[in-house]
């Protein structure tokens, strides 16, 4: 008998014609008809025994109050019947919300707090007058709107009391710390460059030749996007036209920068790997590469923070305010995914181009909130050439740190670019450092302090979209659903819907909620923003083969495949979905090697138990072909390969299922599969005469499932043929003590 002669979904089930008596007539379920010209109802009535059966193979027995829960209507039971089959044997959803994930040196040792006891209240507002650009001598200005924060600050603490005071506190004395980090490794003024007597120029008395000493070289000006930067946001005008990109004449020439990346792989730059985000890079920080610093120092002071100066004069006053943090030079080739989504940790941001555009294709910087979408539903993608501003070497991009960017893949060749963060010396950054401080209390699992820090910045800057993002996402981990979904839709009204990860986010929350078409709608919102977010385009499979009917098999599919050509290790479950579909489908080569991919995954506990289960259930398929065939070599061996993959996929199972409540489902499927090898493997030692190894295989069933009754009526059997009647006697005694113990029900 061929598989294709029968309904598609049978072809996936284990080796049912062999060995109906047993398991048919336990579980109340009519053997599936070979008889293909039935009626309507009979057809149905077939398919709804098809789902019932591949359940009860993966460890799900339906009652008949489940199965009437899809609906009075044959029909109706046998989509929900069948939509469960589906749903059971893929791999679930990321659930995991996503926050304003923040780029910073996580090399730095960790800041030890300094605590300092204040006398009392007047105590501290004298302290926060010195806070708010720095204090001392060395303030340049004060505007109106320091003044305005001052006096904000001044009411916040009368609100919220001495715990936002000390967090402002702690602020002021962690921005002295890392200015001085600074200072230690990078270009800082000297403080006599202050002083009255020396009469020296801002930038704003300065042209742009003035500063770089030609007039070839222009700046072009981009919109960072609805949103001003998190700090000091009342000072910057609309339009945000504040990502700044030198053109014409570059900064420095092809020549030197071939000299500094020369330099720098000869310090030991392609040794290192650097985490960014999510993904590993080639590259290594500017502290550990001591020549290449010097000339980037060189730069800073001859060069870069005079322009910086120059371009923001809204909150840098002077060139000597600007300190250098966080300095990296990274190496990118074709191997390496374009980078997350990402802000970075500082109140600006600046990237130079170090290799000429000729040598390598793809790269650039990539903006989400550039995109421009494609109208066909299937293909929800972002015009990459809109997202993206490429740079020739010697070339720089100068814009504010809150701005969303990634660093787009490089296709081919080899892309270097040097990035760095800025400080402004009188300048702290109140807001982003109690939203990084939040973070990292999230992170520690302190959810109440860390919601109250989101809190606070946004008291100081109600515009702080990352706050609101990060503040949905502890209330998503509290299961807090609609207040984080209230949270994340006032973040996504002020970005003016282009925020990908919020959209996510967003997704993810109308889901729990049950919301599957507004939770679809925000995926592919997202995906329209992002089309190379391969947790999206997961995610978005997912849910589209949830529906009823399974959905839009053609779509999931598609999403599965882009998901796969982004990270083929980092989704195993895709891998493992596409499998369950051709599967599904009759296609069980194809199926196979599907389940094979998955087993490759990055996340092996996730997904690995999983495929090698799946994998189990294709070669019990085989099984029954083979005795259809009457070729008891190929059944046999394929006994045996389902039993291996049981056998590799039981550890995992024990060590995920212990702290992953989903998992115990597939730890049932294995016990129903392994159980159902060694009763596949004894019949076959029983048909070929050989009784001693079938009632060897037997005993080994009753040994590894001493309470399964299955187990114990195939080794009375084969007692019985063998004449063997005071073991028998033992087994029917066995049988009566578990029927007692489960109450007669087996």
């Amino acid at each position: 008998m061929k598989t294709d002669n029968i309904n598609p979904s049978v072809a996936f089930l284990l080796s049912v014609f062999v060995f109906w008596n047993i398991v048919g007539a336990q579980h109340h379920i009519d053997p599936p008809s070979l008889v293909e010209d039935l009626g309507d109802d009979q057809l149905l009535r077939r398919r709804l025994d098809d789902a019932k059966l591949d359940l009860w193979a993966r460890g799900i027995s339906p009652n008949l109050d489940e199965i009437v829960r899809f609906g009075n209507n044959l029909q109706d039971q046998v989509n929900g019947m069948e939509t469960w089959q589906s749903q059971v044997a893929k791999q679930g959803p990321i659930r995991k919300a996503r926050y304003a994930s923040y780029h910073h040196n996580k090399k730095t040792k960790p800041r030890q707090k300094q605590k300092q006891q204040l006398a009392n209240k007047n105590d501290m507002m004298l302290s926060w007058i010195s806070m708010l650009h720095g204090g001392g001598d060395n303030v340049i200005s004060s505007s109106s709107t320091a003044a305005a924060m001052k006096t904000k600050i001044q009411q916040l603490t009368q609100h919220y009391g001495s715990a936002f005071a000390q967090a402002i506190e702690q602020n002021q004395q962690e921005h002295d710390q890392d200015c001085q980090e600074s200072c230690r490794y990078f270009y800082c003024a000297p403080a006599s460059s202050l002083s009255p007597n020396n009469n020296n120029k801002t930038t704003q008395d300065q042209t742009l030749e003035d500063l770089i000493g030609t007039n070839r070289t222009t700046i072009r000006s981009y919109s960072m996007g609805a949103v001003p930067p998190e700090d000091f946001a009342d000072e910057f005008g609309f339009p945000l036209d504040l990502i700044k990109v030198t053109q014409g004449q570059p900064l420095f020439s092809r020549d030197e920068a071939k000299h500094v990346i020369d330099m720098a792989e000869s310090e030991g730059l392609s040794s290192n790997e650097y985490v960014s985000g999510k993904y590993k890079l080639g590259g290594d920080w500017l502290t550990k590469l001591p020549q290449t610093r010097q000339w980037f120092n060189e730069k800073l002071e001859k060069t870069m923070f005079p322009l910086l100066s120059f371009l923001f004069p809204e909150i840098v006053s002077h060139p000597s305010m600007l300190r250098a943090h966080s300095v990296s030079l990274l190496k990118y080739n074709a191997s390496h995914p374009r980078t997350d989504v990402h802000i970075d940790n500082g109140i600006l941001a600046m990237t130079l181009a170090m290799t000429p555009q000729d040598e390598y294709q793809g790269g650039g910087t990539f903006f989400e909130h550039f995109a421009v979408t494609s109208s066909n539903s299937h293909d929800d993608t972002t015009s990459m050439d809109s997202t993206i501003l490429p740079m020739d070497v010697g070339h720089a991009t100068l814009r504010p740190g809150s701005v969303r960017h990634g660093g787009q893949r490089v296709t081919r060749g080899t892309r270097y670019i040097l990035g760095a963060f800025l400080l402004i010396e009188d300048r702290v950054e109140h807001v982003r450092r109690l939203k990084n401080r939040g973070s990292d209390l999230r992170s520690a699992g302190n959810l109440d302090a860390a919601a109250q820090h989101f809190e606070w910045a946004l008291a100081l800057n109600p515009r702080c979209t990352t706050c609101l993002k990060d503040w949905a996402e502890i209330l998503h981990k509290q299961q807090r659903y609609e207040e984080a979904e209230a949270k994340i839709r006032q973040a996504l009204e002020l970005l003016e819907y282009k925020d990908s990860d919020a959209l996510f986010t967003l997704g993810m929350l109308l889901s729990e909620q049950g919301k599957d078409q507004e939770c679809m709608d925000a995926y592919r919102q997202s995906l329209a923003l992002n089309s190379e977010d391969a947790e999206l385009l997961y995610n978005l499979g997912v849910k589209i083969g949830e529906q009823p009917n399974n959905g839009d098999r053609i779509e999931e599919i598609l999403m599965y495949k882009r998901c796969i050509e982004l990270d083929p290790i980092g989704f195993g479950g895709a891998w493992l979905n596409l499998g369950t579909i051709l599967a599904e489908d009759g296609n069980l080569d194809d199926a196979e090697t599907m389940f094979i991919k998955a087993l490759g995954s990055s996340k092996p506990l996730e997904v690995k138990p999983k495929a090698m289960i799946n994998l189990a259930l294709i070669y019990h398929n085989k099984v029954g072909q083979a005795f259809q065939q009457q070729d008891i070599d190929a059944a046999k061996a394929a006994v045996l390969q389902a039993a291996s993959y049981l056998d590799s996929a039981k550890p995992l199972l024990d060590q995920v299922s212990s702290f992953e409540s989903g998992m115990q489902q597939y730890q049932s499927q294995y016990n129903t599969l392994r159980l159902a090898c060694h009763r596949n493997l004894g019949q076959i030692y029983a048909g070929t005469g050989d009784l001693a190894l079938c009632e060897e295989e037997f005993r080994r069933a009753t040994d590894a499932f001493p309470t399964e009754i299955q187990a114990w009526q195939m080794l009375g059997r084969v007692l019985e043929i063998q004449g063997k009647k005071e073991a028998m006697q033992d087994v029917i005694s066995k049988i009566q003590q578990l029927q007692s113990i489960k109450g007669g029900r087996f």
